[in-house]
């Protein structure tokens, strides 16, 4: 009789313990994870080898989850597979479903925010172009790693970690998309990949960090006042590519030939990495054509100045994007018109 009384009471401790887990799950922000691959989804064949990382299988997003069972005490995380490519190959059909499935996660009452996992290489323009395209003003932060899954040292968990802080967290909202490594938090539009090997390769050299995922809790110190996700202007919900945009690189005695090259092949639009004495002439002949140009530089910060004589060219200028988030918000911006100076106003705004 008494053995029977014991069992009883284990099953209702059992049952209160589960419907408390279950309440405080309930509870907890819901967050989903969006995952494309990257080094944070790679393994090496040995845990000190930090290149040529592609050996293994790639890490699944479940594997992700259960590599960090202390998610379960901050969000209630889902989890949605986009790609599990390395950052190069990512393309138009996958930053589509990327924002179309971020879009209609967001627009859910009960989502809290989204994360989601990329490789580092091209981080910069996805984020930057989700910063263009998310319609919520909830948070999207997007992770990597520089080093693999399988690495001795790796900084993927912890970033991802942290993302999913930001991601829960209400003083996250409104700040457009963000970018979290090594713990700083930068506003899409302002960070690049900064080193090829260091895990604290990105930067926002004009402007700095946002603010920072610290121990003990996330901290904001600016906001971006450039437009983006719930103020943008920009639709990709009906769209199933975007235009052809190239970028030419400037240099001494650099040829005009790619420029003709790129738009005989059907680029929309070219973006100028700075500048050469061959390219004034291929832009004019191209413009004829219907090709729109924005000038961009190859320094790495500053402003690309408004001019008298590029407006009157019909040139764009890139204000302080450099020529990969240029050719990010000229896609876009074709996708509405091929105005030059309609698309001088965008580039001042976003």
């Amino acid at each position: 009789m008494k053995r029977l009384r014991w069992l009883r009471l284990l099953q209702i401790t059992a049952c209160a313990l589960a419907i408390s887990l279950n309440a405080s799950a309930a509870d907890l922000p819901k967050v989903r994870l969006f995952t494309t691959g990257g080094t944070i989804q790679s393994r090496a064949l040995s845990r000190d080898k930090m290149m040529e990382y592609n050996d293994g299988p790639k890490v699944t997003p479940d594997e992700l989850i259960a590599d960090l069972p202390e998610l379960k005490t901050i969000a209630d995380l889902s989890t949605l597979e986009i790609s599990n490519v390395g950052s190069g190959n990512i393309d138009s059909e996958k930053l589509l479903a990327l924002a179309k499935g971020i879009n209609e996660w967001l627009a859910k009452p009960e989502a809290a925010g989204a994360v989601v996992t990329h490789g580092t290489a091209t981080l910069e323009e996805t984020a930057y172009f989700l910063n263009l395209v998310v319609k919520s003003d909830k948070p999207v932060v997007v992770v990597g790693a520089m080093h693999p899954f399988s690495a001795i040292s790796r900084d993927g968990p912890f970033n991802l970690y942290n993302g999913v802080r930001v991601a829960a967290s209400k003083d996250a909202r409104g700040k457009g998309v963000m970018v979290l490594l090594n713990d700083e938090i930068d506003a899409a539009r302002d960070v690049t990949k900064n080193n090829t090997y260091r895990v604290d390769t990105f930067v926002s050299r004009d402007l700095g960090p946002i603010g920072f995922a610290d121990s003990d809790r996330i901290v904001f110190y600016r906001n971006s006042l450039k437009r983006h996700t719930d103020k943008s202007e920009f639709d990709v919900s009906t769209l199933t590519a975007l235009p052809k945009v190239d970028i030419v690189y400037g240099y001494q005695e650099a040829d005009r030939a790619p420029i003709d090259a790129l738009v005989a092949a059907g680029a929309k639009g070219i973006v100028l990495d700075d500048s050469a004495m061959s390219f004034a002439a291929a832009v004019k002949d191209n413009q004829a054509k219907g090709a729109v140009f924005v000038q961009s530089d190859r320094k790495g910060s500053g402003r690309v100045v408004l001019s008298e004589k590029s407006a009157e060219r019909g040139v764009v200028t890139a204000d302080n994007l450099n020529a990969q988030k240029s050719r990010v918000l000229l896609r876009l911006a074709l996708t509405k018109t091929s105005d030059p100076k309609e698309i001088q106003r965008m580039f001042n705004e976003y």
